[in-house]
């Protein structure tokens, strides 16, 4: 056999194998492998890698389109001197991920534009990055998915959807009150994951106030409460909005220019 015939063979074979990368790499593995006198598993070895770098791009990637995060803010942009309520060593402690692990919940309470979702979403990257599945919906979203599943029949299905991810983000929790059928969904999302896959919850709601997401009833909202505060991380975040924040440094510098003038 030729080194010609050889050479289209094993072509032949990665491509049989959907090793793309690897095939469009092997005319410059070859190359590299004769001029540097590789053994016969340095080369396999490089080759390989380079179909499992690949792979491994391919999948993150369809990670982060199945996550739907919101922005690509991680858990380093944080401004941890703007918000000094927050735990710096506790969020560092979270972005371990051992918190997926354990099936653990992570609440995250406190005023609009203090950092919750930031956070969240921070998480949901640092997740993503090691490779686990992860989704972000808002609570109004989620309801609303759940209700036109309702309609259509497809409500098992939805309730699997949502109990699929290892890490499920529910955002903005209390910012609307949810209807009694939109609570039901919630809690059903809630009762599916328990123990068994981990939350990361933002609500402006303290959780003695959780009844009033759920139109006053105190058995919907304590049930789901015990569900998730079993295991769970509570964040209580204080302190301006970072949009107040911004706001008031750029009015500051307006009327400082102004003034110069």
């Amino acid at each position: 056999m030729t080194d010609a015939s050889e050479y289209q063979r094993l072509r032949s074979h990665l491509a049989f194998l959907a090793m793309t990368a690897a095939a469009e790499a092997l005319p410059g593995e070859l190359d590299h492998a004769a001029a540097a006198k590789l053994t016969h598993s340095a080369f396999l070895e490089r080759l390989l890698a380079v179909e499992v770098d690949a792979v491994d791009e391919r999948r993150r990637a369809s990670l982060t389109r199945f996550a739907s995060l919101p922005s690509p803010f991680t858990l380093a942009d944080f401004d941890f001197s703007a918000q000094p309520s927050v735990d710096e060593k506790l969020i560092a402690d979270l972005a371990t991920l051992r918190f997926v692990e354990d099936a653990t919940n992570v609440l995250l309470i406190g005023p609009p534009g203090v950092g919750k979702t930031m956070l969240a979403v921070g998480l949901g990257h640092a997740a993503v990055a090691a490779g686990m599945r992860v989704y972000y919906t808002t609570a109004a979203d989620l309801a609303a998915r759940c209700h036109r599943a309702a309609l259509e029949g497809r409500w098992a299905t939805t309730m699997r959807f949502f109990a699929n991810p290892r890490l499920l983000i529910v955002d903005e929790v209390g910012y609307l009150p949810l209807p009694a059928e939109a609570a039901a969904a919630l809690f059903q999302v809630v009762s599916q994951r328990y123990l068994k896959g981990s939350i990361a919850l933002t609500t402006n709601l303290g959780i003695a106030s959780w009844g009033k997401v759920f139109n006053d009833d105190p058995m919907v909202a304590g049930a789901m409460l015990d569900r998730l505060l079993h295991r769970s991380v509570v964040l209580n975040i204080e302190g301006d909005s970072y949009r107040m924040r911004s706001h008031r440094a750029r009015a500051e510098a307006t009327r400082r220019a102004v003034a110069g003038s």
